[in-house]
């Protein structure tokens, strides 16, 4: 498809539209978004319902299209409206401009993160409906916010509203990420994400002394036990090649703070740490770890949690799950080469898979480098159209699970 047309097509415009709206973190504004979707649900005829799971600056709205068999779980679409903040002098585009250049490469925010995946449902099921197809199964689409600050005003509360109930939700779909190869990664997992602060008291007083248990002291154990444990995840990712980096536990420091001046020893130092439970994991264990670390270390130590997720079991890609089947199907039949995998980072499936409901992260955009959170994110208007076509095959297929 040469410029041309790839201008004149009415999904790439829809999407660019969208695009060239700046959601943007720290402080989206997703009025904007909601009349977008408001005109795209009168155009496709389907009913748009908005809910306000926590506050009434962060929106979910969700766009229904009702099957024959309206008893029957539903097959839930998600993506969210919220996208990272830019840095302009990194871009070479104007990063809410939606530019497309003369290869198709279409640049902005959002475009992988995950605006894309988005309108791709969106286009797919004006594609059916106006191929008169019907399914089985009622198909709800939801524009969530806040995902990219974890889900903390969106899908996390949602998922305990009696309006998220209501919608009988049996499965969903949600984001996957980019693949540079011809693959396709399929997510049907994430690790638990635990962000914890050491909190180290130690003795203080003056630089020019050798105190006994002092903070830095401290500090410097915690630290060096710590790293251990993330060179032997390092080690344990190099020596087994059939593993990814999702199938194993990531330990960042990530903060480190305190001290008063330069010749004072300081009553209290902190460290932070970013940590990626795998799947493996028991937590329980760790947390023994932790506080074993912590006694060994001299004592004086508090451990504060950012955020402690809990283990979540993952989606069964097997016999036993029938929308994995549907799933599997529609891409066997596409000739697509997927890749099932557990997540790196968090995405909002993980709400829907603690509430029971089994969840896949997938995003249609293969031979594309993975370009989320980074500076001139795009996509190309060929993979995107692709997408499309893909996810009308993997809808109606799950919307007609049995």
């Amino acid at each position: 498809m040469n410029s041309e047309l790839w201008e004149s097509n009415e999904e790439i415009q829809y999407f660019r539209e969208y695009l060239r709206i700046p959601s943007v973190h720290p402080n989206p504004n997703y009025a904007p978004c909601l009349e977008f979707l408001r005109r795209q649900a009168t155009q496709l005829e389907l009913p748009i319902a908005v809910y306000y799971p926590l506050d009434a600056a962060n929106p979910v709205a969700v766009i229904s299209w009702q099957g024959l068999e309206p008893q029957l779980p539903a097959l839930l679409l998600n993506s969210h409206m919220d996208v990272v903040p830019v840095f302009k002098d990194s871009w070479t585009h104007e990063p809410f401009a939606a530019e497309m250049d003369a290869e198709g490469r279409i640049f902005a925010r959002g475009t992988q993160d995950m605006k894309s995946v988005g309108m791709q449902y969106l286009a797919a099921i004006r594609a059916l409906k106006r191929s008169g197809a019907r399914f089985k199964r009622t198909i709800h689409m939801s524009f969530v916010a806040d995902e990219e600050m974890g889900g903390r005003r969106g899908m996390r509360p949602f998922v305990e509203t009696e309006e998220f109930r209501a919608l009988n939700v049996g499965f969903g779909l949600d984001e996957g990420l980019a693949s540079p190869t011809a693959d396709f990664p399929v997510f049907y997992a994430e690790r638990s994400v635990w962000r914890l602060t050491f909190k180290i008291s130690g003795t203080a007083g003056h630089g020019s002394l050798l105190l006994p248990n002092t903070a830095g002291e401290k500090f410097q154990y915690i630290l060096d036990k710590m790293m251990q444990l993330r060179k032997q995840q390092v080690a344990r990712l190099e020596n087994n090649p059939e593993l990814k980096i999702g199938d194993v536990t990531t330990i960042n420091l990530t903060r480190i703070g305190g001290g008063v001046q330069s010749n004072v020893v300081p009553p209290e130092l902190t460290a932070g740490f970013d940590c990626r439970l795998a799947l493996d994991v028991n937590h329980d264990e760790f947390i023994t770890q932790l506080n074993t670390w912590m006694a060994e270390a001299g004592g004086g130590i508090e451990l504060e949690f950012d955020q402690k997720h809990p283990y979540v079991p993952p989606t069964a890609t097997d016999a036993s799950n029938p929308f994995w089947l549907a799933f599997k199907s529609a891409t066997d039949e596409l000739g697509l080469d997927i890749r099932p995998q557990i997540f790196t980072g968090g995405t909002d499936s993980r709400f829907l898979r603690k509430s029971g409901i089994p969840a896949l992260g997938f995003s249609p955009m293969n031979n594309t480098p993975v370009l989320l959170h980074d500076h001139d994110e795009w996509i190309g208007a060929d993979t995107y159209l692709k997408g499309v076509q893909i996810y009308q095959k993997i809808i109606s297929n799950l919307a007609n699970v049995k």
